[in-house]
Parts: C-alpha cells; structure tokens; sequence
C-alpha cells in the first residue's frame, strides 16, 4: 500500500491564461509518465504505480498582466498545484530529483507563468546525503565565538590586489579583532593572485595571531574550479597551510563537483549563491530559495549566503527573511541547517532589524565589506562599531542612544547611515 512517505511532493505556481487545473494534470503527466502512446511492455498496472497526481490545488486570485510574452490578452488565472511523484520511480538522486522538478515543466505551452515554490522530501534524503559537516556548531567551535552572531568582513583582491598587497590588507582586519574573511567570490586563482601564494602570504599571519590570542581566524578560501580534481588540489592547498575555510560558487561548479569535494574535504564549505537571482528574480518564474536550498543543504553546505536586510541589490527584506527562515528550518534533523550568512551592504546599523527579523538568534555570520575596512577610523574601528550596534540590538537600545558612549558607532552612522560606502 503507497503511503504519505512514499511521494516527493513539490509545489508549483501556476499562471495561464486557460485552466489552471488542465495545466497542473499536464505537468504530473509529462513529468512522469510521459504523454506519448503506449510502448511495448508498458502496462497500466506500472503507469499507475510511478505516475505523478495533483494532490491539491488551491486557487489565487488572477492576474491583470501575464507574467512573460504569450498569446494571452487580458486576465490571467492563477493556482498553485501540490503534485506528488512516487519516490520509487526518482529515488534519492538529486541530478534526478531536479530534473523531475524542473525538466520540460517550463517548456509547456499553455503558461504565462510558472514557478516551484515548495518541495516536501521523504526522510530517504536524510540519510542518503551527508549534510553539513561543520555548521552552526562546528563553525562557532573553530571560530571561538559562542555568544554573539560571528563577525565578518570580504576582502577584494580581485580588484588586482597581489598576495602581499592582500595580505597588509588581512592584516589590519584580522589585528582588528575581525571573527571571519573571506575571498571575494569572483577570486579564485589569477595570474596576479595564484591561491596557493596567497595562502603562503596569509595563513602564517593568522596562525602566528592564534599563538598570541588562542583564537584563531576562519579564513574562507577561493578554491573553485570546474575539474573536481584540480579543486582538491586547491583544497589540499588550504588545508597543507592550516587553513580551515572555503568559499564555493556552487551555481558554477554544480551538484557533482560539490558532492565530490564534500566527500573528501576538511574545510569548513562556505556556499556562496552567485547566480542565484536568475532562478528567481521573477516573481512569475523560476525557484524560491526555500526549494533550492534544500539540494545544497543535503550536499553539505555549512555555511550559506543569503544577502541581507536594506541589501544593495534587487532582493526585499522579506526574501531575505525567508531565505533565513528556510535554511534554519530543518530538513529531517537540527544538524542539517547550515550557517546563515548576512551580507551585501551591511554594517551596524541593520543589526537590529536582522536581530528582530531573524528571530532574536545569535546564530549567524554577519558579514561587513566596507562597513568594516572602510569605517574612518579603520579596520579596527569597523569591527568595534558592529560589534556595538549588536549589543544595542541584543539590550534593546536604539543605535543612536548607544552610540553616545561608544564613538566606533558614532562615526559608523555618521558615516554609513545614509547608504554610502557600505
């Protein structure tokens, strides 16, 4: 007898200009069984044990634009469709599992907009994937961070900075007290830059400053690259120098790249979500995060990056308040929630809107580009005036009234309170 546990349930938004309901049946079937005539040894006993159903379908109130070009003229009508596929019929392959949730489904005439918006997984996935191997605890315990959100800061190097000119740079910020760096993501290992010289010019300054203060600073390296192997040996790289981080950008490398180093790495892996917006900046298309992150979530991301509150780019406030909520929901178990990672355009003064939004956790990595390096009384400064604005957070106090007593932050909002240089 098939129960509950035996389906993989996703969601779709559904826009047409027909029946939303005609749609829904169409996606089940194509994304199944299929829609061509019967073949040699087909029968209906098979097709109805691995064939997808709409499970649920709940209306929404229509739409007076189409979401993209098409030949509808006028009101649209919209649905969102819980269609379950048999797990026996995809299994716990995510390549698999991806294709039966996106393959042909946007190729289907008929839509002026489709999206998924939810995906429900039997517990097999639990245990057929590793997860994180660090997270939230394995990050505070090599960081030394225990009662406060761990505080961070990117350095651009990419911008043509050589190895010793980014390490006078690490430098400051790591002197400063800084919990967290990381490479730019658009670094990996250029002409200027190779990575293993960078690793030799850095990783001893964090090292020698671990001897003198029992803490030592994670350090998220660049080590991306399209072969796995020569990826590995980036990572063996990291790990050789005592390095213990590494930022990846998982849209380039992919599903398989990642589940390769995830079986092989000792880095704490940092999932940087470039690419991203592509799959979702629409609102009639694509994939919510809270779907997409569950792939990367079961590969074993341990840290994600989900931007932040007042970001510099497109994203609202209540997506990057969803995004925070879906990757600390868990899967099957607590210990498969990665790390949130706030960041793009932050400094101290979204501390107390992402502390409340967020649901007053000290769970994150907060992390500052130039709220931090580019504070006017320096690096040092720029960490102490974070560190301020979330002790205002946490107590209650308004920024303004903290600041009175604490200059760091004073300068910090005189600085970065109206939108520049953040």
């Amino acid at each position: 007898m098939t129960t509950a546990q035996s389906f993989i349930t996703l969601t779709y938004l559904i826009e047409t200009a027909g029946n939303p309901e005609a749609l829904a049946a169409q996606i089940a079937s194509d994304q199944s069984t299929g829609t061509f005539v019967a073949v040699p040894g087909e029968t209906e006993e098979l097709k109805n044990r691995i064939a997808a159903r709409v499970v649920a379908l709940r209306s929404l109130p229509p739409v007076s634009v189409p979401s993209f070009p098409s030949d509808a003229a006028g009101p649209c009508n919209r649905a969102e469709a819980d269609i379950a596929f048999p797990f026996e019929a995809v299994g716990t392959d995510l390549a698999a599992l991806m294709t039966i949730a996106i393959g042909g489904v946007y190729s289907i005439r008929g839509f002026t907009g489709i999206r998924i918006i939810d995906m429900k997984l039997p517990e097999a996935f639990g245990k057929a994937w590793p997860g994180p191997q660090f997270g939230v605890a394995g990050t505070r315990r090599l960081t030394g961070v225990h009662d406060r959100p761990i505080i961070g800061t990117i350095i651009k190097p990419a911008l043509g900075l050589r190895p010793h000119e980014t390490a006078a740079l690490v430098r400051d910020v790591i002197d400063a007290g800084v919990d967290f760096v990381k490479d730019d993501e658009k670094l990996m290992s250029p002409a200027y830059s190779p990575l293993e010289a960078r690793v030799k010019a850095i990783m001893p300054m964090i090292l020698e400053r671990e001897q003198k203060t029992g803490r030592k600073v994670m350090y998220a390296w660049g080590i991306s690259a399209t072969d796995p192997d020569e990826m590995m040996r980036n990572h063996d790289v990291v790990v050789k120098h005592g390095g213990n981080c590494a930022v990846i950008n998982i849209n380039s490398i992919g599903f398989g790249a990642f589940a390769f180093l995830r079986k092989r790495s000792g880095l704490v892996l940092h999932a940087h979500r470039n690419g991203w917006d592509i799959l979702t900046r629409h609102p009639g298309l694509g994939m919510d995060f809270r779907v997409w992150q569950q792939f990367w979530r079961l590969l074993g991301v341990d840290q994600f990056q989900i931007n932040g509150i007042r970001v510099k780019y497109w994203e609202p406030d209540e997506s990057f308040v969803r995004s925070f909520k879906a990757i600390t929901t868990p899967l099957f178990s607590p210990a498969d929630c990665p790390l949130p990672v706030a960041g793009s355009g932050q400094w101290g003064g979204q501390a107390p809107e992402t502390y409340e939004r967020t649901g007053r956790t000290l769970d994150l990595l907060y992390l500052c580009g130039g709220g931090i390096v580019s504070h006017p009384g320096g690096a040092g400064a720029g960490v102490k005036a974070v560190r301020q604005a979330w002790e205002a957070a946490v107590a209650g106090i308004p920024l303004e009234d903290y600041a009175k007593d604490h200059p760091e932050l004073a300068q910090s909002i005189a600085t970065f309170a109206g939108g520049k240089g953040a």
